[in-house]
């Protein structure tokens, strides 16, 4: 478990550390924050690990990560993103997990791909309102640059709150991702076998 566990830690921590910071290039800045681009990569973990192991492996990995993670960011990140960060992950990877579990019999790329859009909807709601939400404003104090308002989109969608069109935008990336993910997943797959009487195309 020390591998899959080792790269929860560094995806999470460089996430919250990341989705603190506007995406500035290109004048983005209202739709990105840099963390869009690389927690997708810890669905690909947690995925492998899945397909090696299986479901009470994958979940105990989920739950270590979870901890190291969350303890890692009090360091590296506010409180609130933290609380947001880890309550998110530990949804969000934990449904990915059942997701995958149970469409692990069909075609190689099918459990993969719909358990890391699943978890990344979850994660993507979840993480955004209690990060950046006025609301929750109560797990610590607003990031006043996220919760100004934005007419991302071409103001199709309104005035909203800068964090509204992050996490709309950062919803679009994880889709995107989560079809790159299969990449590496497919070149791995044949290595990265199961074991026992698990079985998954």
């Amino acid at each position: 478990m020390a591998v899959p566990v080792a790269a929860m830690c560094v995806i999470v921590a460089a996430a919250n550390i990341m989705v603190q910071y506007p995406f500035r290039p290109f004048g983005l800045q209202d739709y990105f924050t840099w963390g869009a681009f690389s927690y997708p990569v810890s669905f690909l973990v947690t995925d492998l690990t899945n397909r090696r192991f299986g479901v009470a492996v994958a979940r105990r990995v989920v739950i270590v990560g979870f901890a190291l993670a969350v303890g890692l960011s009090l360091y590296i990140a506010s409180p609130r993103i933290a609380l947001a960060s880890g309550s998110a992950f530990l949804v969000a990877q934990l449904l990915d997990v059942t997701v995958f579990d149970r469409l692990r019999h069909l075609s190689w790329w099918r459990a993969p791909l719909i358990s890391s859009l699943v978890g990344s909807a979850v994660d993507t709601a979840i993480f955004f309102s209690l990060a950046f939400a006025a609301f929750f404003s109560v797990f610590g104090p607003d990031i006043p640059f996220a919760v100004e308002e934005t007419s991302a989109f071409g103001g199709l969608l309104g005035e909203m709150p800068r964090w509204v069109a992050w996490a709309i935008s950062d919803f679009g990336v994880k889709l995107f991702m989560g079809l790159m993910m299969l990449v590496p997943y497919g070149a791995l797959r044949g290595l990265i076998r199961p074991i026992g009487a698990m079985r998954v195309t």
